[in-house]
Formats: C-alpha cells, sequence, structure tokens
C-alpha cells in the first residue's frame, strides 16, 4: 500500500470524486489562462500542469505526514491527475511544431518539464517544512 492508494475498494470513489474535480478544474483553468492570451503558446495547460505539479508536491509532502493514502488517493492520484495534462500537452506541442512553431514546440517541451519538476520540488520542501 502506497501514498495514494488507501487499500481495496475504498480508493476508486475517492479517485473518482477528485478526478472528477480534477477535470473540471482543468477545463475551467486552460480557459480562462487561454482566453487571455492570444498567442500560440498553450498557455492555459501550461498553467495547469505547473499549479497541478505544485499541488502534486504539496499533497505528496502533507502525506509522508499526517494527510495519509486518502488524501492521497483523492488529490494526489484523482485531483492532481485529472488536473494535469500529460496528453494535451504532447498533441499540443506536436500541433505547434507541425505548424511551423518550433521555438514555441521547444519552448513548451523543456519549459513544462522544468517548471513542472520545479513546481513539484517546491510543493514538496513547502509541505515537509510545515510538517517539521
Amino acid at each position: 500500500m502506497s501514498w495514494t492508494d488507501p487499500g481495496g475498494a475504498a480508493g476508486w470513489p475517492l479517485v473518482a470524486l477528485g478526478g472528477a474535480a480534477g477535470a473540471c478544474l482543468r477545463y475551467a483553468v486552460d480557459r480562462a489562462v487561454q482566453a487571455r492570451h492570444e498567442s500560440v503558446f498553450p498557455w492555459g495547460t501550461f498553467t495547469v500542469n505547473a499549479a497541478g505539479s505544485l499541488l502534486l508536491g504539496l499533497v505528496a509532502g502533507a502525506a509522508w505526514g499526517a494527510a495519509g493514502p486518502a488524501a492521497g488517493a483523492l488529490l494526489g492520484t484523482g485531483l492532481c491527475g485529472a488536473l494535469t495534462t500529460y496528453s494535451t500537452f504532447s498533441y499540443e506541442t506536436l500541433r505547434l511544431a507541425e505548424r511551423g512553431h518550433v521555438r514555441a514546440a521547444l519552448a513548451n517541451a523543456v519549459g513544462t518539464a522544468v517548471v513542472a519538476l520545479g513546481a513539484v520540488w517546491v510543493g514538496l520542501s513547502v509541505a515537509r517544512d510545515l510538517s517539521g
């Protein structure tokens, strides 16, 4: 059993509930952010991946402390899993390159990896510091 697995069938409803909330949140944030930019760069997806990675770091760090596997299933696997999107990131990066926006595609590929990894590291660090 891991921090995202509360054991048995109890995990499925938590993951489903978190996933439903994360998917709706991803859609709302993506549309709101992208509507503010007249750019080919996929700022909405970039934003949800960065925010979701930060949140996952916070959740994982808290789960190592007191939050436990139920919070990991609901918030980590469910919410953050649906909020972040590797498939959309990959598709949008490929489409940028195919449409001749090679620099934007490269910036998205490298920027997303760097920012998402940095965000999860910051989240873990903050959660660990707060939990003592």
